[in-house]
């Protein structure tokens, strides 16, 4: 922020002086903001390691054992420090462990804050696969974005949305958003990762029912998803219907397919139906609706109208109710435990994943398709030598 010079100061007239005031505000409540973000992301980093090093050498750890945690969180609470419930704490471990490299930030902003002795924790705390350095984490993310990346458990997969939420200035919903639509997967995937990298920043710019077992979750790893120039959403989810057999097989025994994209008419409006089968032990219809994101209430509320209608307009006398299965990549137990209350139909939330191949197993299988050529071309050679 630059200081307004003596010629400025001259012309300086009424409205002149609103936008100078409205700037001034600007700029410092941005940096007190900025502030804030930090200290609250570096507190939370601080409580987690502390907690790490209780647990990797304190005096009277055996004393409390499991039950560390909940007295911790007992004991501050007592003490009015707020946001230390348990899930808070194990979050600050998490936290502390995932990312090592603030440690040497947060030294050289508080060297007094931090014990100089060769830290116990250290022995527990893996080496981070991110090459984003602690200054540029604390200072771009939110710990509320780092709450988020918390939750994707492979390292791999946080640094690369780690990268991408930086690159992008991505808000705390929109980082949720492309987790929940699998942008790591669909990436992985992808041969033009570029595009679909360019695609993705453009974008965020603008009774024997009760016999039904339903997985949770349903490992898609069936699927044999072949790489696309580009792996959009609608590619996936293509692909996951194209797989029927293979998916009616995952569901369970009794699934009788029926029909794709099922239209409805309600009202004077058409509606799409993922998928129908006819279960032919329970005698009813099963609707599933796929869903490239976490789950909300609506979707829900949107698979209970479909079901209604199957119910009203199809189900035949002989049959038992309708059942809805919703199909989504995340879900929040309580949300879903609150939405479906209510409702009279039988309703299931299912998470669903995406299997990828590990390097290892991608190892294993290109080691055993070199042998089987090599024995290939070994028996042929046998065959023209005779």
């Amino acid at each position: 922020m630059s200081i307004p010079s003596d010629s400025a100061k001259r012309e300086l007239d009424f409205e002149s002086l609103v936008t100078a005031i409205q700037t001034a505000n600007k700029h410092f409540t941005s940096q007190a903001s900025r502030a804030i973000n930090i200290s609250v992301t570096l507190r939370s980093w601080v409580i987690g390691f502390y907690i790490v090093e209780y647990e990797q050498g304190g005096k009277d750890r055996a004393e409390y054992g499991m039950r560390l945690i909940d007295e911790l969180s007992k004991k501050l609470s007592q003490l009015g420090l707020t946001r230390v419930e348990s899930r808070d704490l194990r979050r600050y471990r998490s936290f502390a462990i995932s990312y090592p490299q603030i440690l040497q930030s947060l030294t050289a902003k508080s060297p007094k804050l931090l014990p100089d002795h060769d830290l116990a924790m250290r022995s527990a705390i893996r080496q981070s696969v991110t090459a984003i350095s602690g200054e540029r984490l604390i200072s771009s993310l939110s710990f509320t974005h780092i709450c988020e990346l918390l939750r994707c458990e492979e390292p791999e997969k946080r640094a690369f949305y780690e990268d991408q939420c930086i690159r992008g200035c991505w808000s705390v919903r929109e980082l949720k958003r492309q987790i929940a639509s699998l942008l790591y997967e669909r990436s992985e995937l992808s041969i033009d990762k570029q595009k679909l990298a360019e695609k993705t920043h453009a974008s965020t710019e603008g009774s024997s029912i009760g016999q039904l077992t339903i997985r949770d979750p349903f490992i898609f790893e069936f699927l044999g998803l072949t790489p696309q120039e580009v792996m959009s959403e609608s590619h996936l989810e293509d692909q996951l219907l194209d797989k029927l057999q293979e998916f009616l097989l995952e569901l369970g025994q009794g699934f009788c397919f029926e029909a794709r994209q099922r239209r409805i008419l309600i009202g004077d409006t058409y509606y799409f139906v993922d998928l129908v089968f006819y279960h032919r032990i329970l005698k009813c219809h099963v609707l599933v609706d796929l869903k490239l994101e976490g789950f909300t209430h609506e979707n829900i509320g949107q698979l209970n109208t479909y079901v209604s209608w199957f119910d009203k307009n199809v189900r035949e006398q002989s049959d038992n109710p309708p059942i809805g299965i919703l199909l989504c990549t995340e879900k929040d137990h309580a949300l879903v435990q609150y939405a479906l209350a209510a409702m009279d139909n039988a309703l299931f939330v299912s998470k669903y994943q995406l299997q990828l191949p590990t390097p290892e197993v991608l190892k294993q299988q290109l080691e055993a398709e070199r042998r089987r050529i090599e024995a290939e071309q070994k028996a042929s050679q046998e065959m023209d030598s005779r």
